[in-house]
């Protein structure tokens, strides 16, 4: 079976007022999608991205449509302990509060365990999981210093759940985001934040068709429900729901946002 994507929805003003940070958002995959969707539902955010270039071409695009005011962009490295210390002091001040923050960063790869090196492994741990970590723990520094409560949504993957060759670093990863996202879950409850996680199958961009071979693309896309991919807006959607108050009372949860949970 085969189907299209469902009509693009428009902003109902979800997080009207709220301030949020999106990293990996530079470009057209699903950090740049959630950061288009939550400025449709009335938040202010700021992007950030490791890729300069791509990071000043999404901040002008976004602000020229949602105005300046709305959008400001920061580069960060995840990897880096004082960039992202510098993101988040720079999300605050430039709108005096942090009420969302969407850990996109990651970072995959092809290697099968006997081929592969330590470098290898600790690239992509560092980006996926270390770099979740740290921007997690920055927000939760911040949103428990304010009292104000918050949200965190972290960007797992079903890898985290099923197994696929060449991909023992980046499932090992992104099981590491999950668990991370119900322990930060059970101490952030207690100053009124919650922190959940999306868990995407195959959402298809430009950048992961550039670095992905057809043949892969085509196989992964026979295994899903719907005989199609899904739009990295869609995933967008499932993140300004756990953004939103519609979530109230969720949090530590994984959702799968496909038919790929075992």
């Amino acid at each position: 079976m085969t189907s299209v994507p469902p009509p693009y929805l428009p902003g109902h003003g979800l997080l009207t007022g709220r301030a949020a940070v999106v990293t990996a958002a530079a470009g057209a995959g699903i950090g740049g999608a959630t950061a288009r969707r939550l400025l449709e539902e009335g938040a202010r955010v700021v992007v950030s991205d490791a890729h300069t270039r791509r990071l000043k071409e999404s901040e002008a695009a976004l602000a020229a449509e949602f105005g300046a005011d709305r959008v400001t962009a920061l580069p960060c490295d995840v990897t880096d302990e004082d960039q992202v210390g510098a993101l988040f002091d720079h999300a605050e001040d430039r709108h005096g509060r942090l009420d969302i923050v969407v850990n996109n960063a990651g970072l995959g790869g092809t290697a099968d365990v006997v081929d592969m090196t330590d470098e290898q492994w600790d690239k992509v741990l560092d980006v996926t999981l270390n770099g979740t970590f740290r921007c997690t723990r920055a927000a939760l520094r911040r949103m428990k210093a304010a009292d104000a409560g918050g949200v965190v949504v972290n960007n797992a993957s079903v890898m985290g759940w099923r197994a696929q060759r060449g991909q023992a670093h980046y499932a090992a990863a992104k099981a590491g985001v999950m668990a991370l996202t119900r322990c930060a879950a059970v101490e952030a409850a207690a100053y009124r934040v919650r922190v959940n996680a999306v868990s995407p199958s195959l959402a298809v961009h430009p950048h992961l068709a550039k670095v992905t071979t057809p043949e892969l693309l085509e196989e992964l896309t026979g295994r899903e429900a719907f005989g199609r991919h899904a739009e990295p807006w869609e995933v967008a959607n499932v993140i300004v729901f756990l953004a939103s108050g519609y979530s109230s009372y969720l949090t530590g949860e994984v959702l799968s946002v496909s038919s790929q949970h075992p």
